[in-house]
């Protein structure tokens, strides 16, 4: 039996592999993922507008229910390191490139083939979907583990990493948990230019710049918007400053190298139409063009200058309030730095 696992084992970190995925790791079920602490989290609203961490809780803490005979989780990571773009905004890293779903999704399906038609097992892939809790699973399978800021830390890749999941019937021997290795350093905490990092291992999703750029849908609180600074989409600072990354090296993956954009401006101009075919493909089209706007809005608030006015000015004074108050927002702080 030991050997059967150990081939089987074998098998999937060969093809994970040839794949893409850098990490491979095992963990059975059930897994302890903390679920007091996570019932107390969402009871707190610190999870903000992202209700769907309210539902089917019964299977995202207890993941052994997402298919019948459940016996393993299996948990992959796949790399997206990358420098940013020399350009005057930034873009989270793992979003420059092409969406990372559907490319893991497909990989994920493949490997998923394998097992059934080779070894008769379940499974069912996840990836960044459905009710199941990717970190805290990385690091009961001994890729990592959760850092301060409360992103997987590998001790050979450090925080860029997408991770995957399959669940399945497939009974393997499980790794080694990861030990805690931050100690005590806080650099993450202290970077957090919102102060969304309460405490060490504390995120309160409601002051987070990726939550409020991405997730939130409204008006962006004036008292976080001049701590946004330069980020369009999304925020790195927490996980570029961890010490873990001097062992990072740059992807190999040709559909996540960096996209090109206009400046800030020119994006103001665009229509609908053609938001959504520069962003076919892309992460950011998930935030649909209000969403887009209102975050240049806010970036050339703190980054643009005088040339930018015009292009601020015709959104001012146009039909949409979201986006007209965000404008004179950035007009306003426009204004005061040429004064000073």
């Amino acid at each position: 039996m030991k050997n059967r696992t150990s081939e089987i084992r074998h098998r999937i970190e060969v093809e994970a592999k040839n794949l893409g995925f850098h990490s491979f790791g095992v963990t059975s079920v059930p897994v302890n993922l903390r679920e007091d602490y996570y019932r107390d989290w969402i009871a707190k609203g610190k999870n903000g507008s992202m209700t769907w961490m309210e539902r089917n809780n019964d299977r995202r803490l207890h993941p052994e229910r997402l298919i019948p005979e459940a016996r393993s989780i299996l948990v992959l990571a796949m790399n997206y390191y990358q420098p940013d773009p020399d350009r005057n905004y930034r873009i989270a890293k793992y979003a420059l490139g092409d969406d990372y779903h559907n490319l893991i999704f497909k990989r994920l399906k493949k490997l998923c083939r394998i097992l059934r038609e080779e070894f008769g097992s379940m499974q069912r892939p996840y990836v960044d979907t459905g009710p199941i809790l990717e970190k805290p699973i990385a690091a009961a399978a001994g890729l990592g583990w959760q850092g301060k800021s409360t992103i997987l830390v590998e001790p050979k890749r450090g925080t860029w990493s997408f991770l995957a999941n399959i669940v399945t019937t497939l009974e393997l021997t499980p790794d080694k948990a990861s030990k805690d290795r931050c100690g005590s350093c806080t650099r993450c905490v202290d970077i957090c230019p919102t102060r969304a990092i309460t405490a060490p291992y504390q995120l309160d999703a409601q002051r987070c710049i990726s939550y409020l750029t991405i997730e939130h849908d409204g008006p962006i609180p004036i008292e976080f918007r001049a701590a946004i600074g330069d980020r369009l989409y999304g925020c790195d600072e927490c996980l570029d400053v961890c010490p873990w990354n001097r062992w990072a090296v740059p992807h190999e993956e040709a559909k996540f190298a960096a996209r090109e954009f206009p400046i800030l401006r020119d994006m103001l101009h665009w229509s609908e139409q053609i938001f959504t075919e520069q962003m076919q493909g892309s992460p950011m089209r998930r935030l649909k063009i209000n969403r887009f706007k209102r975050n240049i809005c806010v970036v050339l608030g703190n980054v643009g200058d005088a040339f930018d006015l015009p292009a601020l000015q015709l959104v001012a004074e146009g039909s949409d309030s979201l986006l007209a108050e965000h404008a004179q927002w950035a007009i306003n702080a426009i204004t005061l730095r040429k004064k000073d």
